[in-house]
């Protein structure tokens, strides 16, 4: 399902479906909803990372073998392996 969310003059199509930062595909972008079940402490680091709900990222590239992958996030470039990339809830944004 897509909902179309008007925001001055430009429109973003958000997909509502909820999935981990893992799921994305290089070049998708995704707006962080939130954090699945894991370690608090290791939430604690994403948070201070700016990774905090509303923020927007962009899956850039992912190593050949899946791990570790590199996201856009506030101007910099972070790179996270898998476990941790699935702490993170997101909906893709196009």
């Amino acid at each position: 399902m897509t909902i179309i969310k008007h925001a001055g003059s430009a429109i973003k199509h958000v997909d509502s479906e909820i999935e981990s930062l893992r799921d994305l595909q290089v070049g998708e972008f995704g707006e962080i909803e939130g954090f699945n079940a894991g370690d608090n402490s290791y939430k604690k680091k994403l948070l201070s990372l700016g990774l905090t709900r509303g923020t927007r990222v962009k899956l850039l590239r992912v190593a050949p073998l899946g791990d570790p992958m590199e996201v856009e996030v506030r101007g910099f470039r972070l790179s996270l392996r898998k476990s941790e990339a699935e702490i993170l809830k997101v909906k893709k944004v196009h």
